[in-house]
């Protein structure tokens, strides 16, 4: 089937991303939150993203101004419900997102197609919720949404081959690549990717270096662009936490135990970036490490 119409649950970091990204590629976008500054927040940030990519002579600064004014946006779940394509991007809680699709399915068009961005939880799990597991997928973009190449397409155990072909077609109009996983806790980038900062929170637990060296030694000994800490901050500590649990709880092995310092650290709201303070203080003019 034909994608024309998209519409995005939650306009957040992930949920505002997405709508860049589709509106830029020629989409309808109609982004839901239940929020307007939350909204009013989300177009700010897509807009200047997009001046971003105009400065650089990634994006015409006609392509620009056709691109937001495909964007519209709605306090009203219910408003999203006519879309071709539907991509669920709010917090990492089951809950929240079984109470999003529980109120969609009664008013979908009969060809829409339910996605979940969730970085971690059953898909399986979250189609059943639904009058549509055959057309139901996970559609997990990675953060920066802009930037990053990758999408993870997963499928249900009920995810019918037009499902899986069609989104495979929307990911390469997006100029994304795909890869496909398999329905199991956190997928291919996280499983690999959140473990490896849990013990990089437990070294620092632990007391084997300080956040600062931790960070240092795996950019310089490991090549890596940013070091694990740093990147939970970007990612968000509560996410990180909220992997770890479903990882643990998805696999029952304790190597997947979340570090007793992650667990503290979201207790006391020092989430990373998005609250000014993580394994890092963003509240001067250069980040500072808290321990």
């Amino acid at each position: 089937m034909e994608i024309r119409k998209v519409g995005v649950v939650g306009a957040g970091q992930m949920g505002s991303g997405i709508a860049h990204v589709f509106s830029l590629a020629g989409y309808e976008v109609l982004l839901n939150d239940i929020s307007a500054e939350g909204l009013n927040k989300a177009l700010a940030t897509i807009d200047r993203n997009l001046e971003r990519q105009v400065s650089r002579g990634k994006v015409a600064a006609e392509e620009k101004a056709a691109a937001l004014a495909r964007i519209r946006t709605t306090m009203n779940l219910t408003d999203i419900a006519k879309s071709d394509l539907v991509i669920e991007a709010a917090t990492e809680r089951e809950t929240v997102k079984q109470a999003i699709f529980e109120d969609l399915v009664p008013h979908l068009l009969p060809h829409t197609i339910l996605t979940s961005n969730t970085s971690s939880i059953s898909i399986t799990r979250l189609a059943s919720r639904t009058d549509r597991p055959e057309r139901f997928m996970g559609f997990h973009f990675m953060n920066p949404v802009p930037v990053m190449q990758l999408v993870e397409l997963i499928r249900g155990i009920a995810t019918d081959d037009p499902t899986y072909r069609t989104l495979l077609k929307v990911v390469q109009s997006l100029g994304k690549t795909a890869a496909s996983a398999e329905d199991f806790p956190a997928f291919i980038v996280n499983r690999i990717l959140v473990p490896m900062i849990n013990e990089a929170v437990y070294t620092l637990y632990e007391g084997v270096g300080s956040v600062k060296s931790i960070d240092e030694s795996m950019k310089l000994g490991a090549n890596h662009p940013m070091g694990p800490l740093e990147l939970a901050d970007f990612i968000g500590l509560d996410t990180c936490l909220a992997i770890m649990n479903v990882l643990h709880d998805g696999l029952a092995d304790t190597k997947y135990r979340p570090c007793p310092l992650l667990v503290k650290y979201v207790e006391a709201g020092w989430l990373g970036r998005k609250t000014e303070r993580g394994f890092y203080d963003y509240r001067g003019e250069t980040p500072v490490p808290t321990r």
